[in-house]
């Protein structure tokens, strides 16, 4: 929410402003209000008519996180009962349109194709027995030493970060910097991830899936996929939610792929064989199917709806 209100020009707190847990740039002034999802479900339980906002935009949809779904239930449910007058707008990438638009009432589906470069397609299958760190360095290091710009690089958490960046260090170039990037670092450590290299350096972004939508890197014209994620599951046996580590989804190879094309034309290797790639599920499993639902429930209790399924859920 911070970085995309930096986006658009403005100084935190002015014409567009940001909320996000812990954080509030807004003032009264703010036009254009940029919030997590978690966020836009307090404020529509807080005050569900939603004054003085004229439309809610959904971004990356296609990610399905729970308060995703949660929130845009909220807001159709807020638009039928409360607020005819709202304005919704659902954005993705890589979102089956049509089932959105039907969850919609019909709402017309708007395609941009905006500017990609073309991006050439490679497959490198990770040995059976090999550490998707080893896989990973070794991939690196043939990629810099093969193709020019820096480098981004897909790894399920910040454990295969770490170990990936501990076999780089003294094994690669003196002008490259390996950056890592996922969800737990501090603001100006992501910053020093996405911000350009300076003139006559490369860089090697190691990257969660934070880094799949959202935003783009500067330089970077090859990426390397690891083809893992880390998902959370909950277990009803034990009452715990688990991280477990899944093969990505062929919309998420494919948002990974773009990273590479987004500036000039690129290159993105992929570390499994190239008939694997249609055995992934088309989409990620939406968060909902195997989130523990117990704060959910609250919420919709809490909004006046004892039985969840009757808002509209896609």
């Amino acid at each position: 929410a911070r970085r995309m209100a930096e986006l658009l020009g403005e100084e935190p707190g002015g014409t567009v402003g940001y909320a996000m847990r812990m954080e509030n740039r807004t003032s009264a002034r703010t036009k254009i209000l940029v919030v997590t999802e978690g966020v836009l479900s307090r404020m529509i339980l807080d005050d569900p008519e939603l004054p003085g906002v004229s439309a809610v935009i959904f971004d990356e949809f296609h990610e399905r996180s729970l308060d995703g779904d949660f929130g845009l239930a909220l807001a159709l449910d807020v638009q039928g009962a409360l607020r005819p007058d709202l304005r919704l707008l659902v954005m993705s990438a890589t979102l089956d349109g049509a089932r959105v638009a039907r969850l919609l009432s019909g709402a017309p589906v708007i395609e941009s194709e905006g500017r990609a470069f073309p991006v050439d397609i490679r497959y490198d299958q990770r040995s059976p027995g090999t550490a998707i760190e080893d896989a990973m360095a070794m991939a690196i290091r043939t990629a810099l030493a093969e193709e020019s710009g820096s480098l981004l690089a897909f790894l399920p958490g910040q454990r295969e970060i770490e170990r990936t960046a501990e076999r780089l260090r003294d094994r690669i170039s003196a002008d490259t910097d390996i950056v890592p990037l996922y969800g737990q670092l501090d603001n100006k450590t992501q910053d020093a991830a996405i911000r350009p290299s300076p003139p006559g350096r490369r860089k090697v972004v190691l990257a969660t899936s934070i880094a799949e939508t959202s935003i783009t890197i500067d330089g970077v014209r090859v990426v390397i996929d690891s083809g893992l994620s880390r998902l959370p599951r909950y277990e009803p046996a034990s009452g715990l939610t688990r991280l477990e580590t899944v093969r990505v989804s062929r919309a998420s190879a494919d948002q990974r792929a773009g990273r590479a094309g987004r500036t000039q034309a690129g290159v993105a290797i992929r570390l499994w064989r190239a008939e694997q790639t249609a055995a992934l599920p088309a989409f990620t499993p939406p968060e909902i199917l195997e989130a523990d639902l117990s704060g959910l429930l609250l919420d919709c209790a809490a909004f006046g709806v004892a039985d969840p399924t009757s808002l509209s859920f896609l």
